[in-house]
């Protein structure tokens, strides 16, 4: 004789319908892998607006516990500091938006800018990653107060420094947009520590396709990072893997 299944309760049909995929699909992004939208120009030529990047999330876990560590040349996703940035949702809460910029300086690093160049250790780091395309739009900064201060006090959360040594546990991030506004960064508002880091971003997943061409207007000031950027050209399949720049290789010692 076949027994007939006792119908779900009014909890496991909740549960089955609604809450499952919902705990599911928090624990993927929070502990195994999410995307994340790149908003703005910080990160030219490198990122472009609204691109989406896979962030590994378990990396972020095992460091924040101690197990291996962020290297310099990753691609970061982060919080800035409140005194930095905060944004309103309908004016019923403040909140501080996700910023990505370019891990630049380790805890324990000694760390200076001269004429854009960025020193580690007293090692130079070479900025053809970024400086060709910079200098072939007329926008490579040599000469601002972020161009040749490794701590600004433009933003007001600063003091002026020439040479900071990063503090244990904290990071000292930088825009790949080297124009003299480009980027909000650690020059303005200081390292940033573990705890505010979300991930690295690991690779560009969308568009599928984007144009080679990128003219970037370093003449205009806008709200709107679209203004900044016109495309052309044919279109290649813009999928890619986000590797280290070959500078940050080097051994910079302590």
């Amino acid at each position: 004789m076949t027994k007939l299944k006792k119908p779900p309760n009014a909890f496991q049909r909740l549960w089955k319908e609604l809450l499952e995929p919902i705990v599911f699909a928090v624990v993927i992004t929070q502990f195994i892998a999410t995307l994340v939208g790149v908003d703005g120009v910080s990160m030219m030529p490198n990122l472009r607006h609204h691109e989406r990047v896979l962030v590994p999330k378990y990396e972020t876990w095992l460091h924040k516990v101690g197990i291996g560590d962020f290297k310099r040349g990753d691609i970061l996703i982060f919080k800035p500091p409140a005194a930095a940035e905060t944004r309103t949702f309908f004016n019923l809460w403040t909140y501080r938006p996700f910023l990505i910029k370019r891990l630049t300086g380790l805890p324990g690093d000694k760390l200076r800018i001269s004429k854009g160049v960025v020193f580690v250790n007293g090692k130079a780091l070479s900025n053809n990653y970024t400086a060709d395309y910079w200098k072939s739009q007329g926008c490579w900064d040599t000469d601002s107060p972020i161009a040749n201060q490794i701590q600004s006090s433009l933003k007001g959360i600063l003091t002026d420094q020439a040479e900071i040594t990063i503090p244990a546990g904290e990071y000292f991030v930088m825009g790949d947009n080297r124009t003299e506004n480009g980027s909000e960064d650690s020059r303005l508002f200081g390292p940033i520590p573990l705890r505010d880091i979300a991930g690295r971003a690991a690779a560009v997943i969308w568009p599928i396709m984007r144009q080679e061409n990128a003219k970037y207007n370093c003449a205009i000031q806008s709200a709107n990072p679209a203004d900044y950027v016109t495309t052309s050209g044919k279109s290649n399949l813009n999928w890619r893997m986000l590797t280290r720049p070959e500078t940050f290789n080097q051994d910079f010692g302590k």
